[in-house]
């Protein structure tokens, strides 16, 4: 199935020769695919609350951008317009299963599944993205054109980054099923014929300012620095505005105490890169189970993660919504990989209690027979 999604080449070929390197079009990469919503439906999720989502439309060749929920006076009568839903996967089922056929990436470069939804000439005009994407056709067609411009100045001004020097150095149109992979900082611009819609799978590459800034923030909540400021011998200040020198290099010492390790990296990462996005909730059992039911309905069927749910793990610690890690075993592993489990009957005391909460915080659910 992968080797069909890529156009029949292996996910090792891909990650060498395309992978942050180079466009990749793959035609009738789905079979038979043409969509997962209609555009009413991509109308009412822009309105819902729950989603996120951007209207973008063009007036006396101004860019102009509105932000969701809308409200079904917001889209336009007439002219080229978009919108724009994040986090289909979180969202919908289908959603969710068309995300896992890209897992030969690891989740934890996963973003989200954004529909986008055009009339006749829209768009959201040239740019480039600061991650890896691919751009699944859906209903109808889309002229793509792309270019690895070293050119990247926005225009000024605009509610979007819109590329003031596009110049394509190639084009394609896309049918129903066509799928274009794009590396990250390559300039595209896509223009619907007709009414079209693209589903976007994206995969986050942070930038080195956005992870320290995040590592920093889970380092001053994680340290622990023992001592004081002391300075028994302290002389007389002769200009009191002065910081003095001793006073400087006594923090110099006690500030250069603060160390990390390769494991609270990973452990940053783990909770970093699971937390949910804000506007994310779960929806526990109204009547859970007890721990006991739990576990025989569990075995019987089998459990599934929540669509929202990101469970990642590395150093031996599992971490599951942004929570702190907690030792890893293979059952847990599996769930996190799999997405699916059917508990063993040999799993400990404390990790069948650990499957009992995940559920009734809702992260994870019991699997409906016949699912």
């Amino acid at each position: 199935m992968i080797q069909i999604l890529l156009g029949g080449i292996t996910p090792q070929h891909f990650l060498r020769e395309y992978w942050q390197k180079k466009p990749l079009l793959v035609r009738n990469a789905i079979p038979g695919f043409s969509g997962l919503l209609s555009p009413a439906e991509v109308r009412q999720l822009a309105c819902d609350e729950d989603a996120e989502s951007r209207l973008i439309f063009q007036r006396d060749n101004q860019w102009d951008l509105l932000r969701g929920p809308m409200q079904p006076r917001d889209f336009p009568r007439k002219g080229p317009w978009t919108t724009l839903v994040q986090g289909l996967n979180l969202l919908r089922d289908d959603a969710d299963a068309l995300l896992q056929q890209f897992s030969f990436i690891p989740y934890a470069r996963l973003d989200d599944l954004m529909v986008s939804y055009a009339t006749d000439g829209g768009g959201v005009g040239p740019h480039f993205d600061s991650y890896d994407v691919f751009l699944l056709q859906g209903m109808g067609q889309r002229r793509w054109q792309v270019s690895a411009q070293r050119d990247l100045t926005l225009v000024e001004d605009a509610p979007l980054k819109i590329l003031k020097h596009f110049k394509p150095t190639q084009e394609w149109v896309l049918d129903p099923g066509d799928m274009l992979y794009l590396p990250p900082r390559y300039a595209h611009d896509g223009v619907a014929i007709g009414e079209c819609m693209t589903y976007s799978i994206g995969f986050r590459a942070p930038s080195a300012q956005e992870l320290g800034t995040e590592f920093l923030g889970w380092l001053s909540e994680n340290l622990q620095l023992s001592g004081m400021y002391a300075d028994p011998d302290l002389a007389l200040a002769r200009q009191p505005g002065r910081i003095p020198d001793a006073m400087i290099d006594q923090v110099t010492d006690m500030l250069g105490k603060i160390c990390w390790s390769r494991k609270d990296v990973a452990r940053f990462l783990g909770e970093y890169l699971s937390e949910p996005k804000p506007h994310v909730f779960f929806d526990p059992p109204e009547e859970p189970l007890s721990e006991k039911r739990f576990l025989a309905q569990a075995r019987r069927h089998g459990l599934r993660l929540d669509r929202r749910t990101q469970i990642l793990y590395a150093a031996g610690e599992i971490h599951v919504n942004g929570e702190p890690g907690i030792s890893v075993n293979p059952a847990f592993k599996q769930l996190a990989d799999r997405r699916e489990l059917v508990p063993p009957a040999d799993l400990d005391d404390e990790s069948q209690s650990l499957l009992h909460e995940w559920y009734s915080c809702g992260f994870i659910h019991i699997r409906q027979p016949g699912t």
